[in-house]
């Protein structure tokens, strides 16, 4: 039915149009066609004045009008200290072409309106004038050199890398995919871990070399992702599949992310997500309701957020590229790092993608030391009798050997500086095995392996009168021995606390 009555339209429309120049011609016949020359003429040169004026007028009100909503205009001045220099080069591009604009507007109007047809009148035919050639070759090319050197300070200046390692910056990486962006941060070390497309696998989506030990405290951030104000920022920029665009509006960071291509960008955000809401709240079409279907909600300032966008169609998901990214103080920085967990150590560490399965990494060893000490300190301040035994998770023996693997060291020297941390604490350690064999020798080797976690200790300066060793073989499983995972959990070593 729609698509009838607007065929309906359309005919009708044919039908008044076809109207109007038979109208037009008996007019003219009736008239003259001089005559109606003459009329015609002044009524078009007379509109073109009004549409002229009308026209220019609704151009500057509107860009008056919305000004506020502008990048560079109003609340929505640069928050990175490079972006001031972008928006003083755009401005001035825009006002002196916007001279250009209004001048070439009001001539071409009016000279429409001033060179009607009229009757006895001439036109006259003028080929050249040097003198109007030269003016109008030598203006533009002054003006355009102007705006070029203006244009290349402003590139040298914002598209600068970082010159030294010595310079006070942080780096990030930014990996664009079909749809989303993988944020990936340093850890502790400060320095970004390498890459190689060949290691790319289902759980290895960038194809860190985790060979490289800059890789193993490299967090990932899945959510938004933070950054610390008036720190110099260097962005590594990259893509996995298609072109997408590292877009950062309020901070001027606009950058193509090319599959095999690195490029970067380098900035620093000057003001806080907070300052810039402070700064919107000035204005008052951002006190309006942020949902208007809730007009006593929260106003539009208070639910500001810098965005992380992709400036490029990567595709029909190219929305949900879309990042929160949350400016703060050094502080708030530093905590929200904390919070982040290393990549490499939750999701590959033991997994088949490990290049280190099997190897103790001595990034590993003061986190499984941290881990520990809290562990005693939280069984030390505990009542409950089974909170009191912990698991020596990290003591490995050769097979149905007692003799202590020598990765062992780092859990029983930690357990070494809890003794001493609390030189009254007595502890009692246990051996457990699975099921498979003879009970008996199951027996004898868990209290042969429990008796040499004892020695190690007392090798290391830790009183034999504060030590008890006792095996259990397989009489007390944590899991029914009816898997090699299970019976895993069962082959154990722990201790508990007898006093303290």
């Amino acid at each position: 039915m729609t698509a009838l009555i607007i065929i309906l339209c359309v005919i009708l429309i044919s039908i008044v149009l076809v109207q109007i120049g038979k109208v037009t011609e008996l007019t003219a016949q009736i008239k003259g066609e001089r005559e109606v020359l003459r009329d015609s003429s002044r009524w078009n040169s007379v509109l073109s004045i009004v549409f002229v004026v009308v026209f220019l007028l609704a151009v500057s009100i509107s860009a008056w009008k919305y000004k506020n909503y502008m990048l560079g205009f109003g609340p929505h001045a640069a928050a990175s200290a490079h972006g001031n220099t972008l928006d003083n080069m755009f401005l001035v591009t825009t006002i002196i072409t916007g001279i250009v604009f209004f001048l070439t507007h009001i001539a071409l109007f009016f000279f429409a309106y001033k060179y009607r047809w009229q009757e006895n009148r001439k036109a006259k035919f003028l080929a050249h004038d040097n003198r109007l050639e030269i003016w109008w070759t030598v203006i533009p090319a002054i003006v355009m050199t102007f705006l070029v050197v203006r244009g290349l300070n402003a590139w040298n200046t914002v598209m600068a890398d970082i010159m030294s390692s010595d310079e006070d910056y942080m780096e990030i990486e930014a990996t664009g995919q079909q749809f989303a962006w993988i944020i990936r941060y340093p850890g502790p070390d400060g320095k970004l871990g390498a890459r190689d497309f060949r290691l790319t696998t289902a759980g290895n989506s960038l194809g860190q070399d985790f060979t490289d030990r800059k890789n193993w405290d490299d967090p990932i951030i899945s959510q938004e992702f933070y950054l610390p104000v008036g720190k110099k920022v260097r962005v590594r920029i990259t893509a996995k599949d298609v072109l997408h665009n590292f877009y950062l509006p309020q901070f001027r960071v606009k950058m193509d992310a090319v599959p095999g291509m690195p490029t970067y960008f380098v900035f620093t955000p000057i003001k806080t997500t907070a300052e810039y809401r402070q700064e919107l709240r000035k204005y008052p079409e951002y006190n309006e309701p942020y949902d208007p279907a809730d007009p006593n909600g929260p106003k539009r300032w208070e639910k500001f957020e810098y965005e992380l966008a992709c400036a490029e169609l990567c595709g029909k998901g190219h929305y949900s590229m879309r990042r929160i990214l949350k400016v703060v103080s050094q502080e708030e920085y530093d905590a929200w790092l904390a919070t982040q967990t290393s990549f490499y150590l939750d999701q590959v560490r033991g997994s088949e993608d490990d290049p280190n399965k099997g190897k103790v990494l001595d990034i590993e060893v003061p986190l499984r030391a941290k881990e520990f000490s809290d562990n005693v300190t939280k069984a030390i301040e505990s009542s409950t009798a089974a909170d009191k035994t912990l698991p020596l998770a990290h003591v490995m023996y050769e097979t149905g050997s007692a003799k202590l693997a020598t990765d062992s060291r780092y859990e029983l020297d930690n357990l070494v500086t809890a003794m001493n941390t609390y030189p009254k604490m007595v502890v009692q350690v246990a051996g457990h095995t699975d099921n498979t064999g003879d009970a008996a020798a199951n027996q004898a080797l868990s209290q042969q392996r429990a008796a040499a976690v004892v020695q190690y200790l007392t090798e290391r300066g830790i009183s034999s009168s504060r030590l008890r060793a006792i095996g259990y073989g397989d009489t007390k499983p944590l899991a029914a021995n009816d898997t090699e995972e299970n019976r895993m959990k069962n082959r154990r070593t722990e201790f508990t606390i007898v006093s303290q």
